[in-house]
């Protein structure tokens, strides 16, 4: 077996260049050769970086997920180094406190659990530390470095587990789920001692002295309970009891401890009406004030701040989402101006790692998914230091730029327009309008391309490609982000239609070839665009998409957020609006050909509701309607196969629809024709 991997390999290097210098425009096959850097970690000692990169895996193997290696970049000789570049995922990079170590949750080998595994930075094979009974979900290191501190669960009930060897497997739900308990490992010893029991550890981290834990809590081990419900504690780690710190609203985001232990660091919503936990607010421990007493450290600016870290006892790093970029900051706590280290509009990212004046980050832009920067705060510099898909170079890519519209009331919106590869002017091109999810999430003008998100992939067929940050999106801060409470798709929809009115008034756009497309509340928009707006779209895509509100919200495992953040009622208080604001009520008219898709295991948004509104459209639509199940597959693609069917299904879809001359009361053959050839070329 392991000649014949080899053997592919030197086969495909050779082919690669080959492939790369003929093939001048993105397709949906190159998509699975794109590499990028993923987790980045800065040493204690500030000398190395530690980085994952997400390697896509190869059609030759199993099915399933992407792989992650583990990377040591040196930040005095400028080199990555390969710690492990096996067949396996990775994640949750931590260094030991004296800087020799890098430690990691994985399942390696035959381990069937996620556990903590050690590897020395010099090389060698990792080492397993846990054995826990239940996977691992975060660790940390004591200060001091001969212990460390992990999250996990208790193992399957007792009675269950006698009950499935004896061919019982009735599955009681949400009554099964354990709660997340804090446990310590000692390092001498190699012994775990549980700490906490009847609440759950979401995320924690030691006091700098390490007396004690900082530490995110909620009463269940629930999704709705860690979207709404997480509060910040203090916990003893000789006898796991926790003390109230911060009664925050809302939702939770990261939490730091300053250098000196005297404050903490946390990003909150800023009420339990907030849908995005893009505030920072500082407190002092112990607190001795409510939360509406706290400072809000991002007021002065409109944006959502996603990261934290302590540069010192009087200063935080955060990086923040605004508009459609990423930046870098430093805030005192004394509330002065914040000082901007990387602008707007220069690099795209999320989060970040500080040690030692070194910030390292994964980062994207226009041109090329994340890659591995540093940036050095003496100098005021950053610089990419990877360049995992050199190909690109050989690759033509569209224009991409930052857009910005006046809604039909005036208010600003932004967005990302990619231009067609062979964009001309006077001539009109189709377009595929792309929805982002949430509505908390944004669009940003970094690397657009995804199994997905059809970007470079689409444009090189000389589509244009409009995302609009409409109203309720995050990254414009919380009075924006909550511009849709209790009126969905009304408001926030027409700034997509007004986004689309904005560039057809260009001159650029053939208004009868406008698609529609995206993901979860994208897929809601396009079911929504389908029906309610029919006329103004020929084709429309949706993915595990909502369609009925009214069956949605008692299906899905996010009631109480969809109640808090979203309507502000419930059902039963105003039935006619919730089923006002669902696309199944407008199937009716629907002339829009429409494609629904969606994983058979997604606990979010239920499969039953693509089957709701397929049935709906096959009943009482105009149009062709075609429904796909991804089995094994949630809220969401994550194996590779499914990932290129959805690619490629969607792409053919809108051809179809928007660019061919074929009859529109028919549709596209449904078995996808996947040559061998390309599948066997990717890597």
């Amino acid at each position: 077996m392991l000649r014949v991997f080899n053997i592919q390999i030197i086969l495909l290097i050779f082919f690669i260049p080959f492939i790369y210098s003929q093939n001048e425009v993105l397709t949906s096959y190159n998509l699975f050769d794109l590499k990028s850097v993923t987790d980045t970690e800065v040493s204690p000692d500030g000398k190395y970086v530690a980085y994952t990169i997400n390697v896509p895996r190869p059609f030759s193997d199993k099915p399933g997920t992407d792989y992650k290696h583990l990377f040591i970049f040196n930040l005095e000789t400028g080199t990555s180094s390969s710690l492990l570049e096996e067949k396996e995922s990775l994640s949750s990079l931590r260094w030991s406190p004296d800087s020799k170590s890098i430690a990691f949750l994985a399942k390696l080998g035959e381990e069937k659990l996620t556990q903590i595994y050690i590897m020395n930075v010099s090389g060698g094979s990792p080492k397993k530390i846990t054995n826990a009974e239940s996977a691992v979900k975060e660790f940390e290191f004591h200060p001091d470095g001969s212990k460390l501190a992990y999250v996990s669960s208790e193992p399957e009930f007792k009675n269950k587990k006698d009950l499935k060897e004896k061919g019982f497997d009735a599955e009681i739900y949400e009554e099964e789920i354990r709660n997340l308990d804090l446990y310590m490992h000692d390092l001498k010893t190699n012994q775990s001692k549980k700490l906490t029991s009847n609440f759950s550890v979401y995320d924690f981290e030691w006091s700098p002295d390490g007396t004690k834990i900082l530490a995110v809590c909620a009463d269940k081990n629930l999704v709705d309970y860690s979207y709404m419900f997480k509060r910040i504690f203090l916990i003893d780690p000789s006898n796991g009891v926790k003390t109230p710190l911060v009664e925050n609203p809302g939702k939770l985001d990261a939490v730091a401890w300053a250098p000196d232990g005297k404050h903490i660091a946390f990003i909150s919503a800023v009420d339990v009406n907030d849908p995005v936990s893009g505030s920072l607010f500082i407190a002092e421990v112990p607190n001795n004030k409510n939360f509406t007493e706290l400072k809000n450290y991002s007021r002065d600016f409109e944006g959502d701040v996603t990261h934290i870290i302590w540069k010192d006892e009087t200063t935080i790093i955060f990086s923040s989402d605004e508009g459609v970029s990423s930046l870098l900051s430093e805030q005192n706590i004394d509330g002065s101006e914040r000082k901007i280290l990387i602008p707007q509009g220069e690099v795209y990212f999320n989060s970040f790692s500080y040690r030692n004046g070194i910030v390292s980050f994964a980062g994207s832009s226009p041109a090329h998914p994340s890659e591995l920067f540093t940036f050095n705060l003496e100098e005021n510099k950053y610089t990419k230091q990877t360049n995992l898909n050199p190909w690109l170079e050989n690759i033509n890519l569209a224009k991409q730029e930052r857009i910005e519209y006046g809604a039909r009331d005036g208010l600003r919106i932004e967005g990302v327009l990619l231009y067609p590869l062979n964009f001309t002017e006077g001539e009109k091109y189709p377009m595929i309008v792309y929805i982002h999810g949430g509505p908390e999430a944004c669009v940003k003008n970094g690397w657009n391309t995804n199994y997905n998100i059809w970007g470079q992939v689409a444009a090189a067929k000389d589509y244009f490609v409009f995302m609009s940050n409409y109203r309720a999106s995050s990254g414009r801060g919380d009075e924006f982000s909550k511009m849709d409470f209790g009126d969905l798709a009304e408001e926030e929809f027409n700034d997509v239609l007004d986004g689309m009115d904005f560039l057809i008034d260009k001159g650029w756009i053939d208004k009868n070839k406008v698609g529609i497309g995206g993901g979860s509340y994208g897929g809601y928009f396009s079911g929504w665009g389908a029906t309610k707006h029919t006329d103004r779209f020929a084709a429309a895509v949706s993915f595990v998409g909502v369609s009925n509100q009214i069956s949605k919200r008692n299906t899905t495992d996010i009631p109480y957020e969809d109640y808090y953040v979203h309507w502000g009622l419930w059902t039963h208080e105003d039935y006619e609006l919730v089923y006002d604001r669902s696309p199944v009520k407008y199937a009716h008219q629907s002339k829009t050909p429409t494609l629904i898709l969606h994983g058979k295991e997604d606990p979010r948004v239920h499969p039953s509701q693509s089957l709701e509104l397929y049935r709906a459209l096959k009943t009482h639509g105009k149009a062709p309607v075609r429904l796909v199940w991804y089995p094994g597959q949630g809220h969401g693609n994550s194996k590779n196969t499914s990932k290129l069917d959805y690619n490629l299904r969607t792409m053919e879809w809108f051809d179809y629809y928007l660019k061919s001359n074929k009859p529109k009361d028919k549709m596209p053959d449904k078995w996808l024709d996947i040559s061998n050839e390309e599948v066997t070329l990717i890597q």
